[in-house]
């Protein structure tokens, strides 16, 4: 009964280590989505002109989990009667916190960049994306740092966590 609940315990521990090291990955996965999405929309402002409720829906279709639900979203807002867009976008953002694994500073770049988005021209607007990528490119880069540095430590920590707690118990 001992070895049961002792495998258990390590199990567990470990699996924490895992989870918590792929919380790193996914980080870094999502913040480069954000920059193609970026990428995207300004391709899309600049060459076909389309609406943000139709550029949204488009980048939607072409990304991932979770950062597909976060521009599906904005683009079903859009599909009605709008009265204040920073507050869909605040909306949908708030949303997208709680499902992604991106920090606060990504959030607020991504926030930043919405209190700006279809205010100016595309000259302007391009000027933004520009500089909302340059700032997300900066925080994937310390993403890729702590991820180096930090995920074969949480996976090895987590079952030597484990092992440690079943040598005190025993």
């Amino acid at each position: 009964m001992k070895w049961v609940g002792a495998i258990l315990l390590v199990s567990t521990t470990t699996w924490i280590g895992f989870d918590l090291s792929k919380r790193l990955e996914e980080r870094t996965k999502q913040i480069r989505q954000f920059i193609l999405s970026l990428q995207m929309i300004e391709a899309e402002m600049v060459y076909s002109q389309l609406t943000l409720q139709q550029i949204f829906d488009n980048v939607s279709q072409k990304m991932a989990f979770p950062i597909d639900a976060f521009y599906d979203e904005l683009s079903q807002q859009l599909s009605g009667v709008v009265t204040d867009f920073l507050a869909v976008w605040d909306d949908a953002l708030s949303r997208l916190t709680t499902t992604s694994a991106l920090k606060r500073n990504e959030i607020e770049i991504i926030k930043q960049f919405g209190r700006n988005l279809g205010k100016h021209t595309f000259i302007q607007q391009q000027k933004h994306i520009t500089l909302t990528i340059h700032h997300l490119q900066r925080e994937l880069d310390e993403a890729n740092e702590q991820r180096k540095k930090y995920e074969k430590m949480l996976k090895n920590l987590g079952i030597l966590i484990g092992l440690f707690i079943v040598l005190l118990l025993f």
